[in-house]
């Protein structure tokens, strides 16, 4: 099911490149389109469209309806202060910590080699430390990286 996920995900995302980051899509029509129960479009949504990340959904229920995504447009340095201040908090998981990361890379703030790196400095390879601790040392790490990130928007 991941795989299918990751196709759905990425063919929302190229629509959205196409049309401005602005989409209207019918659930239904995208269930066929990829030959699965409308409530995979649903669930691919809910967690991989969502406000973290960057994006806003608003549906319309009923025969016309649709699914509108809105990937929003940051004050990059808002941002990374929010990242810092609320999103990253004393601890983060490893999915968590990567989600913030690619939302970084989406809104262009670090390249994808940045981000490679970043990801790398918190992966559980990385933190050879027993695993109680590694969500605590997980956020403090990804706090100084944005925080550096911050400053360099401050310039």
């Amino acid at each position: 099911m991941s795989v299918l996920s990751d196709t759905i995900e990425k063919f929302i995302k190229n629509l959205m490149g196409e049309y401005e980051g602005k989409i209207e899509i019918q659930r239904n029509e995208l269930a066929q389109h990829f030959n699965c129960a409308p409530s995979q479009i649903n669930y691919v949504l809910a967690t991989r469209f969502t406000p973290d990340k960057g994006y806003i959904i608003e549906s319309r229920r009923g025969g016309g309806g649709y699914i509108r995504v809105v990937r929003l447009k940051i004050d990059e340095a808002e941002h990374l202060f929010r990242l810092v201040t609320t999103r990253i908090g004393e601890q983060i998981s490893k999915r968590d910590a990567l989600d913030v990361i690619c939302r970084l890379i989406e809104s262009e703030l670090v390249t994808q080699k940045e981000g490679a790196l970043m990801g790398a400095a918190v992966s559980d390879k990385a933190l050879n430390v027993p695993a109680m601790l590694k969500d605590n040392i997980r956020a403090s790490i990804l706090k100084q990286q944005v925080l550096v990130l911050l400053s360099k928007e401050a310039e």
